[in-house]
């Protein structure tokens, strides 16, 4: 009977160093998540027995970001095949399938993989390897096939024919291999080439001496399958990633007025009937309810609005922001921790941080909430109905009663009760004549 369990190896021991950057290859992002995590939840869906991630030495924060999924590390950088071995351990008693990834083509679709697994099941195959077919392939390994459709090997872009050179299927670097050969196949590898290295890609032509078959699995498409080994190569899949989401927004029933110059994070949410202005930003964990408008040029990230608020432009909202139902947060505001009640109004040049703010508030232009006193933060209350006058200063810890009216130009330091007027103004001092007179002191001297 065959074994279809499944285990999964993804290999991300790769430094970044052509990137040019002190991060692991593996945990630069694409719309504010982790390349291996993309791959990752595509791979959950396949329900593997395990998910086990090959990493570098001194990779403690990869490792990190793929728990609760066990890691293993390559102690020494000796190619694809030692990596693979070094989940040998993990995959001891597996006799099923085992899927090889590689860490840095984060959009490999699950459907894909499944097609791949398929693939090495059909007529005995021992393994499968996924082809992609280019218009130019220069520069990649290609799949050379037997005269009857199965691999026969992999060839470097290096070791060509001018026949070979012709072919235009090359290698992604993901395989599927049996799980009852795998350890006999990697114990025939050596590192007889000039960068004395181990090739998980020299398995086909160990399979074919033991007259056993390799499938070709081929996708159509060069994105799903594009690997990152620069910068410019991750700002394309990252152009890729971004017209995705925003195809899901507007499926699901939002309106980009400009769908280009949004941006959004893997993990955005928006309701139904949501407009969004041009150059809006959506930063990690942003929930947007129906009937939102979110006008150009804001700044969301980790908050959460409710239906019907009327969000910028210009605005910022914060980890921790809250926005009520039919709330509006206007130009130049910004709110940090806060909750803002339902139907309250900071329409412009405000700074709310740290707050609980009632249904029904008025807060007038240029009030800020001075929570933090160089050492701790602290908490301003604002009961419902309240009013707050333009250019207001609340001093935290404070707490300002339900209808209460702060007149502009004070400095909130005590609590305000309920139904109070509240103003801390000095009496004007008016000297007629001065400006003159001191005008012409100092034109004088």
């Amino acid at each position: 009977m065959t074994d279809t369990s499944l285990n999964i190896v993804i290999l991300a021991a790769g430094k970044g160093s052509r990137m040019k950057s002190q991060k692991p290859k593996v945990l630069h992002e694409l719309a504010g998540r982790p390349l291996i995590s993309w791959l990752i939840e595509s791979a959950m869906q396949l329900n593997p027995e395990k998910i086990i991630v090959v990493t570098a030495p001194d990779m403690d924060d990869v490792r990190e970001v793929v728990k609760p999924h066990s890691s293993v590390i390559q102690h020494k950088a000796q190619g694809t095949g030692d990596a693979v071995k070094a989940a040998l351990p993990a995959l001891e008693g597996h006799k099923g399938d085992v899927l090889i990834l590689l860490g840095d083509a984060p959009l490999l679709a699950h459907d894909t993989m499944q097609d791949l697994i398929d693939a090495r099941h059909l007529d005995n195959a021992g393994l499968s390897v996924l082809g992609v077919e280019l218009d130019d392939p220069y520069g990649y390994g290609r799949l050379v096939p037997d005269k009857h459709g199965k691999l026969a090997r992999i060839v470097e872009q290096k070791d060509c024919t001018e026949e070979e050179e012709e072919l235009n299927v090359i290698n992604t670097g993901a395989f599927c291999v049996d799980g009852a050969r795998l350890k006999s196949w990697l114990d025939q590898l050596d590192c007889n080439n000039a960068q004395g290295e181990y090739y998980f890609t020299d398995l086909p032509a160990i399979a074919a001496a033991e007259k056993v078959k390799t499938e070709i699995c081929i996708s159509y498409d060069e994105d799903e399958v594009a690997g990152i080994n620069s910068r410019a190569q991750l700002a394309h899949l990252e152009s890729v990633v971004q017209h995705a989401l925003r195809q899901r927004a507007m499926d699901n029933g939002a309106t980009l007025l400009s769908p280009e110059s949004v941006y959004f994070s893997w993990d955005t949410e928006l309701g139904q009937d949501v407009v969004v202005e041009p150059n809006v930003f959506f930063g990690p964990k942003v929930k947007v309810a129906n009937n939102v408008r979110i006008k150009a040029f804001s700044h969301l990230e980790d908050c959460q609005i409710a239906e019907g608020a009327d969000i910028g432009p210009y605005a910022r909202l914060r980890p921790g922001a809250d926005i009520g139902e039919g709330a509006r947060i206007g130009n130049f505001v910004e709110v940090k921790k806060t909750r803002v009640g339902k139907g309250s109004k900071i329409n412009h040049l405000s700074y709310a941080g740290d707050g609980e703010i009632g249904d029904g508030v008025n807060i007038g232009a240029g009030t800020i909430f001075c929570n933090y006193d160089g050492y701790d933060k602290h908490t301003t209350i604002i009961g419902d109905g309240a009013f707050i006058g333009s250019n207001t200063t609340i001093v935290a810890p404070a707490k300002i009663g339900a209808n209460a009216l702060i007149a502009a130009g004070s400095v909130v330091t005590k609590e305000a009760p309920n139904d109070a007027l509240y103003v801390t103004r000095m009496k004007p001092m008016i000297k007629e004549g001065w400006v003159t007179s001191f005008q012409a002191k100092k034109t004088k001297k």
